[in-house]
């Protein structure tokens, strides 16, 4: 018999090498393997192609193709994204044409790849040639888009699954590409019932309170809305809603009435507040996606519809001995390395000082969906080398008027306003040109406060993603009764 001190001596990783014990990571990527029915991720992306396809037609009927992108003689371009400009002459229209075309190749699932990566490539380029137009849940459609690069959404009910393209028509996908979808719609929730954590929302119940006095036209409830209590539910509500649906949703037991719920509250803010667009509609159709994979082929043979049955038995799961190959893993990684960014994002603000809701420096991609009502007034002052007088300067003589709206309250467009003002001049061959802004806005109900140093010139300010000292405190006190 060896004694102690020889078994001591002998190397640990003999022994060890002979066990297969899986980490943590290696069992993520089996669950992620996991096959389920790939019934709900194609409902999934047949009604996000729908969708993208609604609204490609809704902004050509209502004229915003030319009003937005075309008419406006400057746009407000995204800091590092200032080559993304409209395309000449009829060319939006054929950008647009395009898209109507990738959404509706992404619903029918027709060369799926194609399709997808067209659609993602042509939105986010629209999205990104002016800040005047962006949209939280327009965000969301250029990200849900890019997941959708990388998953496997056309192996059910899509043209190519019926011609068999590739490995497309297998009966099954991996349990990770349901997890994704379901992270990138609960993200959304999450950092909007996050933003909604302020005195604003839940002591003041602004600005809901301005909001619902304003809607008192609204069809049945426009009387109710008025009532001074209302507003106070309303945002405890809200936020409770965004900070636990998802909860909800996850939970087999309570889904079906939190799903009810979903629809309600969205039907309730599409009501109050048209301005939202499609995002009622966005929301409630990407959050079908927490229901079990197969609830669409479930539903179908209820109706007795055959559709959606598997064409053959599911396979199992993949060996519980068998280490993942790097491609899962790498996948894996990715993905999660792809959600810490996204939850970086709403927490950059953390990164500057002040009130993110007054500076708006970190307030963009951030999901702070209608926590805060701002109205603003600026007009310009220009001075040049060898004038001893300024040169008043109104911003409508160069923007449209929804620019003007979106602008007078969101500094670095004020900024990018007084750098179009500066090289009007300097193209006019004025020398020496100063640009400085007496901007005023109002911030949820409270009184006009200055907005801008008005001793900064804000042309010799170069944009960028650093704090900006030029812009002034907040008022203090709560709203204004």
């Amino acid at each position: 018999m060896s004694s102690p001190s020889a078994l001591a001596d002998q190397p640990l990783g003999v022994n060890l090498q002979r066990i297969n014990v899986p980490t943590l990571f290696d069992r993520l990527v089996r669950a992620g393997m996991e096959p389920v029915s790939p019934a709900s991720a194609a409902t999934f992306r047949i009604l996000f192609g729908l969708v993208g396809l609604y609204a490609v037609i809704r902004f050509a009927a209502k004229g915003w193709i030319s009003e937005l992108y075309i008419e406006p003689a400057h746009h407000f371009s995204y800091y590092g994204f200032s080559w993304v400009q409209p395309w000449p002459g009829w060319g939006m229209y054929l950008h647009f044409a395009l898209l109507g075309l990738s959404s509706l190749g992404v619903a029918l699932g027709y060369r799926y790849r194609l399709s997808i990566i067209s659609f993602f490539l042509l939105f986010t380029y629209v999205e990104l040639i002016d800040k005047t137009t962006y949209l939280n849940h327009y965000y969301f459609i250029s990200l849900a888009a890019f997941v959708m690069i990388f998953l496997p959404l056309n192996r059910q009910l899509s043209l190519d699954s019926r011609n068999a393209l590739e490995e497309e028509n297998s009966p099954t996908i991996p349990r990770a590409a349901i997890w994704m979808l379901r992270a990138q719609v609960g993200i959304v929730y999450f950092f909007a019932g996050v933003a909604k954590l302020n005195p604003d929302w839940l002591v003041h119940a602004e600005p809901l309170g301005i909001w619902l006095y304003n809607s008192a036209d609204t069809p049945i409830i426009g009387p109710l809305l008025r009532e001074a209590w209302m507003p106070y539910l309303m945002s405890w509500a809200g936020a409770f809603f965004d900070l636990t649906i998802v909860g909800w949703l996850l939970w087999r037991k309570s889904r079906p009435l939190a799903y009810l719920a979903l629809l309600l509250f969205h039907l309730l803010t599409a009501l109050i507040f048209p301005p939202i667009g499609v995002f009622p509609l966005i929301m409630t159709a990407s959050a079908l996606v927490f229901f079990s994979p197969d609830w669409p082929a479930r539903l179908a043979r209820r109706v007795g519809v055959r559709t959606l049955e598997p064409t053959c038995a599911l396979p199992p799961g993949p060996p519980k001995d068998t280490t993942p190959s790097w491609l899962p893993r790498a996948a894996l990684l990715f993905a999660f390395l792809f959600l810490v960014a996204q939850t970086a994002m709403p927490l950059r603000h953390f990164a500057y000082p002040g009130n993110v809701r007054w500076t708006e420096e970190g307030y963009r991609f951030s999901w702070r969906v209608l926590v805060t009502e701002k109205t603003g007034l600026v007009k310009f002052r220009v001075a040049t080398d060898g004038n001893d007088a300024e040169w008043l300067v109104y911003p409508e003589e160069y923007l449209t008027d929804l620019q003007v709206e979106r602008m007078v309250y969101q500094p670095d467009m004020i900024l990018a306003t007084a750098h179009i003002i500066r090289d009007d001049y300097l193209d006019k061959g004025y020398e020496g040109v100063e640009v400085r802004a007496d901007a005023f806005v109002t911030y949820n109900g409270r009184p006009s406060t200055r907005l801008i140093n008005p001793e900064t010139n804000l042309a010799a300010i170069e944009q960028g993603i650093a704090s900006k000292p030029w812009i002034l405190p907040p008022p203090t006190g709560p709203p204004l009764e």
